[in-house]
């Protein structure tokens, strides 16, 4: 059982203009949220670097974060300088997440290849190496198969290597956040209901120390709403039956799952220390910043 502190994250959400993201903003500084994120994708949604660019600009302690960056729609050179930019900009606030890009429609939308997942999750690992050698102390040189650096020296230089986040569903995917990251993000895998249950997380949970092997006790594990929106109720048992359908469970498999969070505050209380105790998970997003604010105050 880990003893490591809780850390709870927080989408962005939809906020429509900046006086509307400057006010979720703090109010999530205030309640106690670490980290405030978002996604990256070619929707409806304004772009992670300026959005949390804004983000660290009207707040002081809450450090911002990408779940996920999509190393497919940026030059890894190119996104270190925005990276690290930020990270100089922010003082030090940022967390950085990164994924191989899953979201087919928007690689067709563009008329972007999406290559075979064990391409995707080469071109991530080399992507990490190129940033990393850009956060370097000088110029560095690069020959990957996907990319090939001669003697770049990146600037700005962030004062320490922003904390990485990846994660994944899949073997291949969470062995190279085992190897490679700081927080470790436990994701179910696509029409797969069996990723969704304890006893799925019990296997990425395995998956993840072996491949860390000495290193997997320095490992942040993270678990995050997948199976729907965070909802406070009473009668947790009849919600977890309406979401017990669509994910292709049981009711007990729902309540079970690292991936729902449905009860009252202190049955969402209790489930951060079943997710902590079970499976060294400590790292947690709840999309209700109402609902945060009770389990946080509640926990702490």
């Amino acid at each position: 059982m880990t003893t490591r502190p809780f850390r709870f994250l927080a989408p962005v959400g939809d906020a429509p203009d900046l006086a509307a993201l400057t006010a979720y903003a703090r109010e999530a500084e205030a309640i106690g949220i670490d980290v405030l994120v978002t996604p990256d994708h070619l929707l409806p949604q304004y772009a992670p670097i300026p959005l949390l660019t804004a983000v660290a600009a009207v707040t002081e302690r809450l450090r911002v974060g990408t779940f996920v960056l999509n190393v497919d729609l940026r030059h890894p050179a190119v996104l270190a300088q925005e990276l690290a930019t930020l990270a100089v900009l922010s003082g030090d606030r940022l967390e950085v997440g990164l994924g191989a890009g899953w979201n087919t429609p928007e690689y067709d939308a563009v008329g972007l290849v999406q290559d075979p997942l064990p391409t995707r999750v080469a071109r991530l690992a080399e992507a990490l190496d190129v940033l990393e050698g850009c956060f370097g102390p000088g110029p560095f040189s690069y020959a990957g198969e996907h990319f090939a650096i001669a003697g770049h020296d990146g600037h700005p230089k962030p004062a320490r290597r922003p904390r990485l986040f990846l994660g994944g569903g899949g073997r291949r995917s969470l062995s190279l956040a085992a190897r490679r990251a700081d927080t470790v993000g436990l994701a179910p895998r696509p029409n797969d209901p069996f990723s969704y249950t304890a006893a799925g997380t019990e296997q990425k949970v395995g998956w993840i120390r072996e491949a860390a092997g000495d290193r997997f006790g320095e490992l942040e594990l993270n678990a995050y709403p997948s199976g729907g929106p965070v909802l406070v109720t009473d009668d947790a048992r009849g919600a977890a039956g309406h979401r017990a359908e669509r994910l292709g469970l049981t009711v007990e498999e729902v309540l079970e799952s690292p991936h729902v969070f449905i009860g009252s505050v202190a049955g969402l209380a209790d489930k951060c220390v079943e997710l902590r105790d079970r499976f060294g998970i400590t790292s947690i997003m709840l999309d209700d910043l109402d609902a945060a604010a009770a389990v946080i105050e509640r926990l702490r």
